[in-house]
């Protein structure tokens, strides 16, 4: 079984946004909300038409995905995780998105 879920619903993204506590870098914001549903990590990643083209967009996304999927193992269960790429994400290498996700996942006290 997978370690983590994808956030498909809108209302579940407004939720999160609304509610949830938020870390902030030049590279990625976080946003993070316990759930009380599962015992799974659900998460979402969201690129604007701000951060450039589809190659762009797609790219951001990529890094985000896999950067995550490095942590995924560290992260706690029962959260729902929502990435948002910003303008210098699709620019910068995976290692400092990394980088930035983790600093901001221990902040937020998700990490075990």
């Amino acid at each position: 079984m997978k370690l983590y879920l994808p956030i498909k619903e809108n209302k579940d993204f407004r939720r999160i946004y609304a509610k949830g506590k938020t870390q902030v870098c030049p590279v990625l914001v976080t946003y993070v909300l316990k759930n009380n549903r599962s015992k799974n990590i659900r998460i979402g990643i969201t690129t604007s038409k701000k951060i450039g083209n589809a190659v762009k967009r797609n790219r951001a996304r990529r890094v985000i995905r896999e950067s995550f999927r490095n942590l995924a193992p560290s992260v706690r269960c029962g959260y729902d995780i929502i990435f948002v790429a910003r303008g210098k994400t699709p620019f910068v290498k995976s290692t400092d998105v990394f980088r930035a996700m983790s600093q901001q996942l221990k902040n937020l006290g998700v990490l075990k």
